[in-house]
């Protein structure tokens, strides 16, 4: 297996144009669990730690830029007053050492309907930034998922940042689990009420090939737990059932709205 370190984002973009098949590491915490387990054992890593463009956020006029490289640490630490949810859903992602390691870039890359930070970013109307050689392009992040760990990224494109539009309206995220901690989640709800559009947002997560999102007028809180639940379209599995996972979107949803209009 090679390794490739660039040690900028314009050599990460060449590298990765020339060996498209390339798996990108950072953060290395659904990657390496790959690796160990023999599920993959690719020819190329592109280890995009020494990648500075890659790090950090940078906020103007009321948006947010979340460099690729953002850990968990970092947004549940810098950002809890600007993306509440998203802090929020942080904080449950496995233990402090994840956390300290985990990316969001790595969350979107690896696309999985379980991602505790996709449903935050959905709610937020987020857009995936992408560069190749090429060209730079936006995705709206609910294209960019596109089945269960497949999402639109051309072989030669890394992920290159998430523009939030950040809107501070009263938001949270929620999740169920076997246990409190350093779990994957049995069904996950972010919610935002945005008093600004007159209209509820609701995400939830591992109840569907894809992170789902449902909008709802706001005068229509009532009906939106039934809502949610009724468009999800989870399945049986060893954490939990179907049926399991709609009564607890709907519980999830009336939980959020308390909160959030308290």
């Amino acid at each position: 297996m090679d390794v490739l370190t660039p040690r900028s984002l314009d050599e990460a973009l060449r590298l990765k144009a020339d060996h498209p098949e390339a798996v990108p590491i950072q953060g290395g915490t659904d990657v390496m669990v790959e690796l160990n387990f023999d599920r993959s054992r690719p020819g190329v890593l592109l280890n995009l730690n020494e990648v500075a463009e890659l790090r950090g956020w940078s906020g103007a006029n009321g948006a947010l830029r979340l460099g690729a490289g953002l850990t968990y640490t970092q947004v549940e630490s810098e950002l809890p007053g600007r993306l509440p949810a998203l802090a929020e859903a942080s904080r449950t992602v496995g233990s402090p050492q994840i956390r300290n390691r985990g990316t969001l870039g790595g969350n979107l890359g690896t696309s999985s309907p379980a991602g505790d930070a996709l449903p935050p970013l959905l709610v937020e109307g987020a857009e995936v930034e992408v560069a190749s050689v090429r060209a730079t392009r936006r995705l709206p992040v609910h294209e960019f998922f596109l089945g269960p760990k497949r999402n639109a990224l051309e072989p030669d494109e890394l992920i290159v940042a998430v523009l939030v539009p950040a809107g501070g309206q009263p938001q949270t995220f929620m999740k169920v689990g076997p246990r409190n901690a350093m779990v994957i989640a049995v069904v996950s709800l972010a919610l935002v009420v945005d008093f600004e559009r007159g209209e509820l947002r609701a995400s939830f997560g591992s109840a569907g090939p894809v992170p789902g999102l449902v909008v709802a007028p706001l005068g229509e809180a009532d009906a939106l737990a039934e809502l949610v639940a009724s468009t999800a379209s989870p399945i049986d599995d060893v954490r939990g059932t179907a049926a399991y996972r709609r009564h607890a979107l709907r519980v999830l949803t009336r939980r959020a709205l308390e909160r959030c209009l308290a």
